[in-house]
Order: C-alpha cells, then sequence, then structure tokens
C-alpha cells in the first residue's frame, strides 16, 4: 500500500471578521477578497536609513527587504487596493536619496496600484509621503465594510448601538503595538514570534515592516491568536 503522502498545512488562514472573509497571509498581511484589498500595518519604510543619518550603526536593505515582501503579498493575494493601517514611513529622515529611488521604483512597478493611508503616530511627525508616491493620505477611522480601519487600537470607536457591537457592527482593525506571542518549548526554550491578535472588538495585525520591535499583548478567553513563523499562518 503506498503510504497517505503528509498533510501540509496552508501557508495562509481564513477567518471571517464581522462578516468578512479575511485571508491571514505569512507576509503578515490581511486580503479582504470582497473588497480587493490588502490590509498591512506598521511598515516603517526607512527606519534603518534614518537611524544611520543619526548617526547609529544598523543593519542596511531593510527597506529593500520590506518592499520584496510587499510586492510577492501584493502579487499572492492579486490585490488592486493597498491600505496602510498607519506608520508608512518611519520619519522625516526616512527617504534619503537611494531609499526614495529605491521607493519610487517599486511604486512605478506598482502602478496601477491604489494606495490608502490611515495616518499613524509615525506619519504625524514624518509628515505625508511625496506627491510621486500616489498614497490618498487619511486620517482614521476610515471604513470598509462593517470593518472601522484605524492605527492605534486605543482610537477604536465604542459603537453606541450594542446590539451592533454584539454582532459585530463596527469591528475595529489597527496596528501600532506589533503583536507577538511567545510560544514555550522543552527543556524551557521559547520563541517570540510575530502574531495577529483578534479580540472580541478589535484586531491587531503584526507589523509589517523589517527592524521593528513587538509587544505581547494579554490574550483574554474570546482572543483568537494566529503566529506568522516559516512561511506559515498558525492557529495558537
Amino acid at each position: 500500500m503506498t503510504p497517505a503522502a503528509p498533510v501540509v498545512p496552508a501557508p495562509a488562514a481564513q477567518i471571517t471578521l464581522a462578516g468578512h472573509a479575511a485571508r491571514l497571509l505569512p507576509q503578515r498581511a490581511v486580503y479582504l477578497a470582497e473588497f480587493g484589498a490588502l490590509l498591512v500595518a506598521d511598515v516603517h519604510l526607512g527606519k534603518a536609513a534614518s537611524f544611520r543619518r543619526l548617526g547609529v550603526p544598523v543593519p542596511e536593505a531593510t527597506t529593500a527587504a520590506t518592499l520584496r515582501r510587499l510586492e510577492e503579498a501584493l502579487a499572492n493575494s492579486g490585490a488592486s487596493h493597498l491600505v496602510v493601517l498607519g506608520d508608512l514611513l518611519h520619519s522625516a529622515l526616512a527617504l534619503p536619496p537611494g531609499t526614495l529611488a529605491s521607493v519610487l521604483h517599486w511604486r512605478r512597478r506598482q502602478a496601477g496600484l491604489r494606495i490608502t493611508l490611515v495616518r499613524g503616530n509615525h506619519d504625524q511627525r514624518s509628515g505625508d509621503p511625496p506627491d510621486e508616491l500616489s498614497v490618498d493620505c487619511r486620517d482614521g477611522p476610515i471604513t470598509l465594510g462593517r470593518l472601522r480601519l484605524v492605527h492605534d487600537p486605543a482610537e477604536a470607536p465604542v459603537p453606541a448601538d450594542t446590539a451592533a457591537a454584539d454582532d459585530g457592527a463596527g469591528y475595529v482593525l489597527a496596528g501600532h503595538v506589533h503583536p507577538a506571542v511567545v510560544l514555550s518549548g522543552r527543556a524551557r526554550s521559547a520563541v517570540r514570534l510575530p502574531c495577529f491578535h483578534f479580540g472580541p472588538r478589535v484586531g491587531v495585525l503584526p507589523a509589517f515592516g523589517d527592524f521593528t520591535g513587538s509587544h505581547v499583548l494579554p490574550r483574554g478567553p474570546e482572543c483568537r491568536i494566529f503566529a506568522v513563523a516559516e512561511g506559515r499562518v498558525v492557529a495558537v
């Protein structure tokens, strides 16, 4: 008898948010097929460049790696609309000529892509991205179906209608805190992984950008946690 082939889990995870089908991608993004929208948070383009301009020795090529992963997520999902839940740029120093040239080159390859930025705290300090990037910049929250999109979970609007809140209307998606989960193994080993953190009213996306920190959020009984590890999204 031929042994059965091993079951390989799909790299993405499927969930429902306020009645909308959502795919959690291993690139640390959420794809909403109903709207053709790819959601990411905390891209922090130019963070390493900002540190180097201040004289801090940090890794190079992090922006290039972030753009490659973003291009991969767009290609794999087929999204026509990119929504950034805050902190597209890291600072006013984020786009020296070389970094700006790389970002503009990426944008030209994505000429047909609609990009919306929900301004975050870093965007407030850095200012809106250059006009050549053709980014529609807005203050949150913005609405996508029954979803409310903000940057900081603390900005999440409280539904005035309790019944609407109970059936999922106005579910909030945010970024800002760079959620992570710690998984324990044998011999007291542990690993810290970026994760999607979905509470009863607010979901928080992992930081999309490389060279970013992370924060472990409290896990309540109604929370759903999905870790990103080795190119897969796994419920934990």
